[in-house]
């Protein structure tokens, strides 16, 4: 490792990099066997073809076009504006612990605070269609551990992940010195951001937190390099909670990498009724921890810390949703002072009746014994105070 490379450097570097088929994988074969990029260039093609097909050895000896010239040219400018880095494999700042998975990148676009990369930091990932409580657990588990510290590391999508970037967010607004932020890890070029309602979260993490791409500048959000993304952000972590996500899916895809990668990963279980629980719950069959509080994170990732406050934060009860007239104990179990009034009204009612897995209108209506004019009218209610949520297929779920 060495110090950032000068601009001369640098532009091997992107030739290296923009090279057709030449991936990371290929790119560090050929460091490996000649060293710095400059002796790649400067090598023949009988020496290349020692290591690389011969389309790819003719590709790296031919000129530079004026397009290609033209991105070098923009790379650079952008990597001199403030808070820009261009880290290349040989800098000191670039994150060894990519160093240690099968194919680092090449290169990584930074915006930001560099040195989050070396932080200690926990991915959180799971679903873009998210539920309200998924969001509301990722917000405040992202935010606790970011108190203690831990760096949160997502990927910017809709959903968990977002909710992820603006928990770890309030806690450095709240306290500069939590020691914690967050990184987002995205699939497009670094002055890019998708989805672009995004944008405002985008320019927040720019500034508090830091922003890293692997794509060249101008690259736009092609499918494929979402999953391929997923190892940088299993990379740089520590371990990888999931939270809320499908039986197949993107954030699965995250928790095999770090479990091949030697990372712990963690998964908080919800309902056996929805289709969101089915892949944490895949995962804890196949041995991730169980997690109920952020505690039983730090208890595997940060073993020296003392023990924290613990607000259990699951499918059932979660402190971020307390908006309502209960109130939770440290361990987030509901104070039962006046269990004797429970139902005091319709909406009490319907509450005990809906319990914590998903029902359909007519279980509810069997259950409460209301018409079904009446629970339309409480259920709309509490979908508006937060207590209630529907999900696809006309069931309803209680949040509260």
């Amino acid at each position: 490792m060495g110090q950032p490379a000068l601009q001369s450097d640098l532009v091997d570097w992107l030739r290296l990099e923009q090279t057709a088929g030449v991936g990371s994988s290929t790119a560090c074969v050929l460091l490996t066997t000649f060293g710095l990029p400059a002796n790649i260039f400067a090598s023949s093609l009988t020496a290349l073809r020692r290591v690389v097909s011969e389309k790819i050895g003719l590709a790296l000896l031919a000129p530079i076009s004026d397009l290609t010239e033209r991105r070098f040219e923009c790379a650079l400018a952008w990597a001199q504006q403030p808070n820009h880095r261009i880290l290349t494999l040989a800098d000191d700042d670039y994150p060894s612990s990519l160093l240690n998975i099968p194919d680092p990148p090449l290169l990584l676009y930074v915006m930001g605070r560099v040195e989050l990369l070396k932080r200690p930091s926990l991915a959180v990932v799971g679903s873009r269609n998210a539920t309200v409580q998924g969001n509301a657990n990722a917000d405040r588990f992202s935010e606790m551990l970011s108190q203690r510290g831990l760096t949160i590391i997502s990927g910017l999508a809709l959903g968990i992940d977002s909710a992820a970037h603006r928990g770890a967010l309030r806690c450095l607004a709240n306290n500069t010195d939590c020691g914690g932020s967050t990184v987002a890890v995205i699939g497009t070029g670094a002055d890019i951001v998708y989805p672009a309602r995004n944008r405002d979260l985008a320019h927040q993490i720019a500034e508090l937190g830091c922003i890293v791409s692997e794509y060249p500048l101008g690259m736009s959000g092609i499918a494929a390099n979402f999953p391929r993304r997923n190892r940088i952000i299993s990379g740089l972590s520590s371990g990888v909670l999931v939270i809320e996500a499908a039986a197949q899916s993107g954030s699965l895809i995250t928790a095999r990498m770090a479990a091949e990668q030697g990372r712990d990963v963690f998964a908080i279980p919800g309902s056996i009724h929805s289709p969101l629980s089915k892949g944490c719950h895949q995962l804890i069959k196949q041995g991730a921890k169980l997690v109920e509080s952020a505690q039983d994170i730090l208890e595997e990732m940060l073993p020296v810390h003392a023990p924290i406050r613990s607000t259990r934060v699951t499918s059932h009860v979660t402190e971020c949703l307390s908006q309502s007239a209960m109130t939770y104990d440290e361990d987030g179990i509901k104070n039962d002072e006046s269990a004797d009034d429970a139902i005091k009204n319709p909406k009490d009612q319907l509450l005990t009746a809906l319990g914590f897995d998903p029902a359909s209108l007519d279980a509810l209506a069997a259950r409460s014994g209301m018409d079904i004019a009446a629970l339309n009218a409480q259920l709309l209610t509490l979908e508006l105070e937060g207590l209630v949520e529907m999900l696809p297929g006309g069931v309803y779920r209680r949040l509260g």
